[in-house]
């Protein structure tokens, strides 16, 4: 009788070790995965960091809403970014404007200026929103499909990052195209000017 009380008492000890294995082990396993979520989503930004020494002159950055498609050509790269597309926006201009070898082309869609507030919530905040961000700074717009046309030729020759947020505000995809911060078309047409004197 002693013999089996203590092999219940062996049994219990092994059941409870293994009970607290499995739930502490599972919190741990579902914390873990948590945090490697919230680092993913977070880490867009060293990202980007990462990315734009890199990127120059005619490479692309698209910060887009969430139903922009991921298209085959082979030099568009993708990040999904979980967050609303203007703070992203807003980061990506910073550092790019901060980077001191590249500046911004802005490109947005033609459509986005026609969408009332009744086809679409929010638009005309976002709208408002978006030009305080862009501040002083020049935006071009163009037909959508012109975007993709121009897209699918430059993606070609050129790297095109595409930052794809949740934005759920049709045709509010900002597309930037970069252009050397340190050089213009006037001295590029001088130094052109000088060679065909030659």
């Amino acid at each position: 009788m002693r013999k089996l009380n203590d092999m219940y008492k062996k049994l219990l000890t092994v059941l409870v070790f293994i009970a607290s294995v499995t739930l502490f082990g599972c919190q741990g396993s579902a914390s873990k995965t948590n945090g490697d979520a919230l680092d993913k989503d977070h880490n867009w930004k060293e990202q980007l960091n990462q990315k734009l020494p890199i990127l120059g002159h005619r490479n692309w950055i698209l910060v887009v809403d969430k139903a922009f498609p991921e298209q085959n050509a082979p030099g568009m790269e993708y990040i999904y970014v979980n967050e609303a597309l203007l703070p992203v926006l807003k980061q990506v201009l910073t550092q790019i404007n901060l980077s001191g070898h590249v500046k911004p082309i802005i490109y947005q869609d033609k459509e986005l200026g026609f969408i009332t507030e009744s086809q679409a919530r929010g638009v005309k905040q976002f709208v408002q929103e978006s030009k305080t961000i862009f501040g002083n700074q020049t935006v071009q717009t163009m037909l959508h499909d012109s975007v993709f046309r121009k897209l699918d030729t430059e993606s070609k020759l050129f790297k095109v990052l595409v930052i794809k947020t949740n934005e759920t505000i049709p045709y509010t995809s900002v597309f930037l195209q970069l252009d050397c911060a340190y050089w213009n078309g006037d001295k590029e047409k001088q130094l052109r000017d000088a060679l065909n004197t030659q």
